[in-house]
């Protein structure tokens, strides 16, 4: 039998997972190498070393989840207009990269690659969270809520979605999804 030829992509596909199934901490390169059957020897052909894994791991959902935030829709227009394509968007990444988002969900910042994947997460929701402000401001967006507190509904309500949502299973696409979610949270928020 021969072993399968691994390439970063499916390293970290694999890293990934043994990441969200045995935590950060609780994943050793014997682990990794155990999982992918590759010799720790060949994993350090690919990478650094574990902590490095992590960071490009994250990278696959951090990486378009702060892009997004630099997109036009994202930047211009209407405050409730930027809150619901942020979401949106939020939305297609996660089911894109599910597996990514779900381990980015769970880093509790102790390593350094933690940490900075916990500042990428505060970012991304302070974004959020100006939009819901913006929204109030401009009179789209209840006022008798508190900005932040709507902002982290939001989010826990999109990151839940790591906890039963499997793209392709039966299960809505992405945007079907985005539209159910975004009709029943944005509606009662709504001025």
């Amino acid at each position: 039998m021969t072993r399968p030829r691994y390439d970063l992509e499916l390293l970290l596909d694999v890293a990934i997972e043994e990441f969200t199934k045995r935590g950060y901490d609780g994943t050793s390169i014997e682990h990794l190498s155990a999982a992918t059957g590759l010799s720790k020897s060949s994993l350090y052909h690919h990478v650094e070393g574990k902590e490095h894994i992590l960071r490009l791991g994250l990278e696959r959902a951090v990486t378009p989840l702060l892009s997004l935030l630099d997109e036009p829709q994202a930047r211009e227009g209407k405050a409730i207009d930027r809150l619901t394509y942020v979401l949106r968007r939020q939305i297609a990444i996660l089911a894109e990269q599910l597996a990514a988002v779900t381990l980015l969900l769970r880093v509790r910042g102790n390593t350094e690659t933690e940490r900075w994947a916990l500042e990428q997460r505060r970012t991304f929701d302070a974004f959020v969270a100006d939009l819901v402000r913006a929204g109030v401001a401009e009179g789209d967006l209840r006022g008798d809520l508190d900005p932040a507190v709507v902002a982290r509904l939001l989010s826990g309500t999109v990151n839940s979605l790591t906890e039963w949502y499997r793209p392709g299973h039966g299960s809505l696409s992405a945007d079907a999804l985005a539209d159910t979610m975004l009709s029943s949270s944005l509606a009662g928020l709504r001025a």
